[in-house]
């Protein structure tokens, strides 16, 4: 009972009230207390006990004490308990009706019945711990002198291991529902992958049956449902018979989106949209780069490209740099000069392909770099254009 604080029953901002219960009493471990039958409060941030015929001043025991609440076994002739298991009382505790307590426990007994739901409340309040973003702001729960400090709310390590195990808890809740809908997402992914086929298989078998427009429509409902039979190691093995085919189907499914790209698009952006469009057949990053480097070998109509700063692209195979460079250099002098954010804007590309494009038009002798405080900037090399003309 020690951990109890005298309290005028003034509720701090945010704590909210969520029980009331009347036919009370109070033990102090075993014994019994002179606070019986009186009324209880349980709010999100402490638990309040009143003599029914004192509205002024009640205790109060702060949730930051309790480190365990369990139901005592009922027996014959006795009112329903519950126990709350406390840590010890701090020197600096605001002053209550005992000063001294040799008990780590109390016990609250319900004479007018509502142990279930109260028991279920209590649990709920203790677990959503509320009060540890709490400050002191009453008298009722303030420091010496009446100072606003902010309440410990260390609960010992019993408290802490209960803490952790209701996290882990919570955790494992969370993950089983994760797969729960993950099972359910897999389902229908068959599912919809089996009607494009059921689709595509009755649009061959009624030739002249369909309107081409009809089977325009059909058709993209088909592409907006991803690749249909992706490449997978269950399918073709492993080594380079996999990814030859894999690169087959990757030259086959980008060919038009890099095109769309301006002839080029980061690896990155494809690996996004590789994945995206095989659903949950997913690539490693190691297989789409083995896969693109056969690009070259199989002759298909895109390519890799590693600039020098490493960055990876696809291109297509009759895109090359001197085209890069020339683009590159006429809009450098159409605006007569950019930064690799403004380049990105105008072209329409990536930033990060922008700048490539920059550093190669400078590495051909194209373009001059600025280097100041907001940055790269970069000008036409006037030095190879205008050799002529007087400074």
């Amino acid at each position: 009972m020690d951990r109890f604080q005298w309290s005028d029953g003034i509720f701090l901002p945010q704590e909210e009230l969520v029980l009331k219960q009347t036919g009370i009493h109070l033990y102090d471990g075993e014994a019994k207390t002179p606070f019986e039958g009186g009324e209880i409060t349980l709010t999100n941030f402490s638990l309040r006990w009143r003599n029914i015929h004192e509205v002024t001043r009640c205790i109060l025991l702060q949730h930051s004490f309790v480190i365990l609440v369990e139901e005592e076994p009922t027996r014959f002739g006795k009112s329903p308990k519950i126990i709350l298991h406390l840590t010890s009382a701090p020197t600096d505790k605001a002053p209550g009706p005992v000063q001294f307590s040799s008990k780590s426990f109390i016990k609250i007994g319900f004479r007018d019945g509502g142990r279930s739901d109260f028991l279920q409340k209590i649990l709920s309040v203790i677990s959503h711990r509320a009060w540890e973003n709490m400050y002191v702001a009453s008298p009722s729960l303030a420091g010496p002198g009446g100072a606003r400090t902010p309440r410990s709310t260390k609960a010992g390590i019993v408290g802490i291991e209960r803490n952790m195990q209701e996290k882990q808890k919570e955790l494992d809740q969370s993950i089983a529902a994760a797969f729960a809908d993950l099972q359910k997402l897999m389902g229908m992914a068959r599912e919809m992958v089996d009607l494009s086929r059921s689709i595509s298989s009755k649009i061959q078998e009624t030739q002249g049956g369909i309107s081409e427009d009809e089977t325009v429509r059909f058709k993209s409902y088909l592409l907006s449902l991803g690749i249909d039979d992706p490449v997978t190691h269950e399918t073709h093995g492993t080594g380079d018979t996999y990814h030859r085919q894999l690169a087959v189907q990757l030259a086959t499914m980008l060919e038009k989106p890099v095109k769309e790209a301006g002839g080029m698009m980061a690896l990155s952006d494809v690996y996004c949209r590789v994945n995206r469009a095989r659903g949950l057949e997913l690539l490693s990053p190691d297989d789409l780069v083995n896969a693109c480097k056969m690009f070259d070998i199989l002759g298909l109509s895109i390519r890799l490209h590693t600039f020098q700063s490493g960055v990876m692209v696809l291109q297509l195979s009759s895109f090359k740099n001197e085209q890069i460079v020339k683009d590159t250099e006429v809009i450098v002098e159409k605006y007569g000069c950019l930064t690799a954010e403004e380049l990105s804007q105008v072209a329409g590309v990536p930033m990060v392909l922008a700048l490539e494009r920059l550093l190669l038009c400078e590495s051909c002798g194209k373009v001059c770099r600025d280097d100041y405080v907001e940055g790269l900037r970069f000008y036409p090399n006037w030095f190879l254009t205008k050799t002529n003309e007087t400074c």
